[in-house]
């Protein structure tokens, strides 16, 4: 009831940003993306690189379309910059993602931290921190993190592009 009337008064006072909440907390599609943007912002403002990767990414992992993209991002945005830690993006996820999915999200994050080319010792740690709150062991993360460095994928096929 308290977010449904934050939700209303945010409304009035900017109703752009309420138009951007149009996923659902609970969704992990927003979650994700939350975690997302939190990576691509560690180094300061996100570079057009990365911004484009994020859509990149989102389209095809979530079978967006742009505008669709636009609106999880805006969402994500919000949300990444009011959020506190890393949990309450985590264990929506966890409630709502298989082992597979949140092993996809954690090379979702991998991809963003080399979408710039380089890795910073935070992008590294946020990504070591929502790895272990997602259950995804340290051999995973280190694995996934040695392919996407790579250049490589773990999403093969069609049904992989869906977390």
């Amino acid at each position: 009831m308290l977010d449904t009337l934050r939700e209303f008064i945010s409304d009035l006072v900017s109703p752009s940003a309420g138009e951007a909440r149009a996923f659902d907390e609970t969704d992990y599609r927003l979650a994700a993306t939350a975690l997302l943007v939190h990576v691509i912002s560690l180094d300061g403002a996100p570079t057009e690189v990365e911004k484009r990767k994020l859509h990149s990414v989102l389209e095809s992992r979530f079978k967006l379309d742009p505008g669709t993209a636009d609106q999880l991002i805006a969402s994500a945005t919000l949300v990444e910059g009011e959020a506190v830690d890393l949990y309450h993006f985590t264990s929506v996820i966890m409630r709502s993602v298989d082992e597979e999915g949140r092993l996809r999200i954690v090379e979702m994050m991998w991809e963003l931290v080399y979408a710039d080319g380089q890795v910073t010792e935070f992008e590294d740690n946020v990504v070591w921190r929502a790895a272990d709150l997602l259950g995804v062991s340290s051999r995973d993360r280190i694995e996934l993190k040695h392919r996407v460095a790579a250049g490589g994928s773990a999403a093969t096929g069609s049904s992989a592009a869906v977390i």
